[in-house]
């Protein structure tokens, strides 16, 4: 379909909540913030409505997706928050409709669904924080990626962190992911995503150590992620509170390691994306070069036409 269009200052950012509720207090730094950069922000009726709340049922949270698509009034449709829901709202969404509008799609986690959906046509999407993770101080260098991927440019500041090698090596590809979980819960669907000759971006929060073992040989056994040019794992954010020493207690890094030490694919762990303190905005669909021997990922091109 097209890349979507750079923000500039003045822009309306459509404002949904796809995947779980917020509360105006949730949610009103990270308005705060978008407003400070010069973008207006507008919200549809259900942002706050409670999933599995009978007066809000998923037909309604999906009408506020596609009314987000479909306003001429936004420019790009921005997700409050992550949580659960977005793949119960699948059979209610004209996916190609979304598409067509070629506006980008801002937001993380469960936002994955949507962000598979959309690469699916052909539209880059922004795996990225939302005004709900914004309520919380970032680094500097947090809040200019996000600027500079939202305005075409390079996602990467020279501030960010690198990720720690598992393989080394050099891939390039198009850079593709996002939530280990749902990736895995795509696996069978329409919208599962092809992961040949792809950089794959992974991350995920809230797993016991088994669940991510289990989650990442899914995908190695499905043959998926095996097709891949080049993996980076960002951190298993929560993994370590939740070890049950009767289903195996190896911290996540471990698990991580020897799962992807056997795929003999260039592979980095612990890079700063997704539910970690700090966290870069990567975008999805676009090409880009990683160095596993240097822990390093770089845009070759721009999120925006």
């Amino acid at each position: 379909m097209g890349k979507p269009a750079a923000l500039k200052p003045g822009d309306t950012i459509g404002l949904i909540s796809p995947a779980f509720y917020v509360t105006p207090e949730q949610i009103e730094t990270g308005i705060g913030l978008l407003e400070k950069w010069g973008f207006k922000v507008k919200l549809y009726p259900h942002t706050y409505a409670k999933l599995g709340d009978y007066q809000y049922p998923d037909t309604s949270r999906a009408a506020d997706v596609m009314a987000a698509f479909q306003d001429p009034e936004t420019q790009a449709v921005m997700c409050a928050r992550g949580g659960y829901g977005c793949s119960r709202l699948m059979p209610y969404l004209d996916f190609d409709a979304m598409a067509t509008t070629q506006k980008m799609l801002i937001g993380f986690s469960d936002i994955t669904v949507l962000h598979a959906s959309l690469l699916k046509r052909g539209v880059p999407c922004l795996y990225a924080p939302m005004p709900y993770t914004f309520g919380r101080d970032r680094e500097e260098w947090v809040y200019e990626s996000f600027r500079n991927a939202v305005s075409g440019g390079n996602p990467i500041p020279s501030g960010a962190p690198g990720g720690e090698t598992i393989t080394p090596g050099k891939a390039g590809g198009v850079v593709v992911g996002g939530c280990l979980v749902l990736m895995c819960d795509l696996i069978g669907t329409p919208e599962e995503i092809d992961m040949t000759g792809k950089i794959v971006v992974i991350e995920d929060v809230d797993e016991s150590p088994h669940r991510v073992d289990g989650l990442l040989t899914h995908l190695l056994n499905s043959g998926s992620l095996a097709k891949a040019a080049g993996i980076v794992v960002g951190e298993m954010t929560g993994t370590e509170a939740k070890m049950d020493p009767d289903v195996g207690s190896r911290p996540w890094k471990d698990i991580v390691h020897e799962r992807l030490s056997h795929v003999k694919i260039p592979s980095i762990v612990d890079f700063p994306f997704g539910h970690c303190r700090q966290m870069l905005s990567l975008p999805l669909g676009i090409r880009a070069e990683m160095d596993a021997s240097n822990g390093t990922l770089t845009y070759i091109e721009s999120l925006c036409k």
